[in-house]
């Protein structure tokens, strides 16, 4: 991914990372979805916890479990999965022998969600999958209060003006808005790190019956002795579903459906539920058996289309036999490959639809080279680091790369792929807004919040991390405070292809809302991925490969990323950019 000297707050779903609530990690954008794992015992040296992950039958898989000395803590019998835990340090090696089992990997974080601009160490609101960095040169010297960058439209919601992204795509009181502002029968999940459902601009939206936690705060990692979720805010160590102690899923969620009602913003499909089904820790990571529980989830309750902004730790990629890795981490990264797509299997099955940022490292997803990041967890303190490793295309990025999940690229306010954007011919289904804070290079908006998306931000967080003073007052130009209607809110501005997915989830809740039929199982509306795959496709507008260099900025001197394909398809934009307009028109 490339990045400039300074870089704006970006998002952590998509472009591997994890936010921690130090200001200086604040100013780190990028972001990275976490494996979720559950905390260790309390003698953590006597006993591990992992994820099994069953070959055949689970009658089979727990009995081969016993044998191996291990107990079943937890399980998820939808996939063929479970959270064990065993005093035997081989375990992990003989679960990967035992013809019952498809392996176990530690459960420990693998993922974690940042802004998605930054990890190439731009002044970029940074866009990495979880973590939500901001650069600490953005808080120094600013106004007490930042206005809107721009005019609202008549009618429009206050902030209207500074929606560049929804003008792009046509979702706007003259367009979708008008006609199809999404329907109440409408689900959409979002796996993130929480949605804060008391915000303004997203209770009315908020489903919080069917909201779900499945992850446990954990202050300190139990391996090093790091700080990792900090000190937990509930005596349980389990937030409310209402509370996002991060701000990237509650980013998320506001771009897919913020509603119409006077204040802030409005999302892509203003009508729609939200619901939140959270997978990631504080800190940003996400680890695999809360992600697991979460995709299922989904698919149990009826929810139609979910948003993954993450990838699962601790392997950015996930090779199954490649020879810098130990038989261990190995049999790990087949884990998570499998338990993945079983789950991604599951929800599909389900007429859950999902869709995932395509990631934030500026790489050619069809021209895998090498990957240097990877295991990202444990922490280096532990005695394990991340080390180098030749990769080719048989390495996954999941859920991404899972069959049957939409993966989004990100596009900038002049429709050039953002410079942090993944991109690839054979993995891109569409493109859509996700901020670029070095485009228009020569502009009045060159390098400035405006390039960003904007979108709400919990005043719990902002407050935490310095962004507004103890009189409400934002600290930065990345974060707007708006008092409508006598109601304070506040929003921030980040990108990342974290804020691309959310963009094309809204459009397939669109999608859904339009095309559904009426879901005798769960009441509201139902319809079949495929379907709603197909149509995202076929309204998207078709976009062509860029004839010139689009990077003249010295940000990013000498990338030059190539396009291949047809303007009907190709690595940049897949299908084209989503088109909210279009969509409102299908009959």
């Amino acid at each position: 991914m490339r990045s400039s000297p300074t870089s704006p707050p970006q998002d952590r779903r998509t472009g591997r990372g994890r936010r921690t609530r130090q200001a200086a990690l604040v100013a780190a954008l990028l972001a990275v979805p976490a494996a979720v794992a559950l905390p260790g015992p309390a003698n953590a040296a006597a006993a591990r916890t992992y994820v099994v992950v069953y070959a055949g039958s689970a009658q089979s898989a727990r009995a081969a479990i016993a044998t191996l000395g291990g107990t079943v803590v937890s399980e998820n019998a939808k996939v063929g999965l479970a959270t064990i835990t065993s005093t035997d340090p081989a375990f992990e090696a003989k679960a990967d022998r035992n013809a019952a089992l498809v392996g176990a990997a530690p459960n420990s974080p693998i993922g974690y969600a940042v802004p998605d601009a930054a990890g190439t160490g731009s002044t970029d609101p940074g866009d990495s999958f979880t973590q939500k960095e901001r650069d600490s040169s953005r808080a120094g010297g600013a106004p007490s209060h930042w206005g809107p960058p721009g005019k609202p439209t008549p009618a429009a919601e206050p902030l209207a003006g500074a929606q560049w992204d929804m003008q792009m795509i046509g979702a706007t009181t003259t367009g979708s808005y008008k006609s199809q502002p999404g329907n109440r029968g409408v689900l959409v999940g979002v796996i993130d790190t929480g949605i804060d459902g008391t915000h303004p601009d997203i209770a009315p939206n908020f489903n919080a019956k069917l909201s779900r936690n499945f992850v446990t705060d954990i202050p300190t990692d139990p391996v090093s002795g790091e700080e990792m979720d900090g000190p937990c805010e509930h005596p349980s160590c389990v937030d409310p579903v209402n509370e996002d102690d991060d701000g990237h899923g509650t980013h998320v969620a506001s771009t897919i459906a913020s509603p119409l009602n006077g204040l802030g913003i409005a999302g892509v499909a203003p009508n729609v539920q939200l619901v939140n089904i959270r997978a990631g820790q504080d800190a940003g990571f996400f680890f695999l058996k809360p992600t697991i529980d979460a995709i299922t989830y989904a698919g149990d309750i009826g929810v139609d289309v979910v948003n993954m902004s993450f990838y699962t730790d601790p392997w950015l990629f996930n090779c199954t036999a490649n020879p810098a890795d130990t038989p261990q981490q190995q049999a790990e990264q087949r884990t998570i490959i499998t338990a993945t797509q079983r789950a991604v299997g599951y929800a599909t099955a389900h007429n859950v639809t999902l869709i995932a940022a395509s990631g934030n490292e500026s790489t050619d997803l069809d021209h895998l080279s090498s990957d240097d990041t990877s295991p990202d967890y444990p922490y280096p303190q532990s005695g394990t680091a991340a080390h180098s490793r030749v990769i080719d295309n048989s390495c996954l990025s999941m859920p991404s790369e899972a069959k049957g999940v939409l993966s989004v690229n990100a596009v900038g306010p002049s429709k050039r792929l953002s410079y942090f954007s993944n991109y690839g011919l054979t993995h891109t289904t569409v493109a859509a807004p996700g901020g670029d804070y070095d485009d228009q290079y020569g502009s009045a908006t060159f390098r400035t919040p405006g390039n960003l998306i904007l979108a709400a931000y919990p005043k719990n967080v902002a407050s935490a991390v310095g962004d507004i003073d103890s009189a409400g007052n934002p600290t930065t130009p990345f974060v707007i405070r708006d008092d409508s209607k006598g109601v304070t809110s506040y929003y921030q501005y980040l990108q990342g292809t974290s804020m691309a997915s959310p963009h094309a989830v809204g459009v397939a809740a669109l999608i859904v809302s339009q095309l559904g039929r009426p879901d005798r199982a769960h009441g509201g509306l139902t319809l079949d991925p495929k379907t709603v795959t197909r149509a995202l496709e076929q309204t998207a507008t078709p976009t062509a490969c860029p004839a010139a260099n689009q990077y003249p900025e010295p940000q990013n001197a000498g990338y030059a990323p190539v396009c291949q394909g047809t303007v009907k398809d190709n690595g940049f934009y897949g299908y084209g950019i989503i088109s909210a307009a279009n969509v409102a028109k299908l009959r």
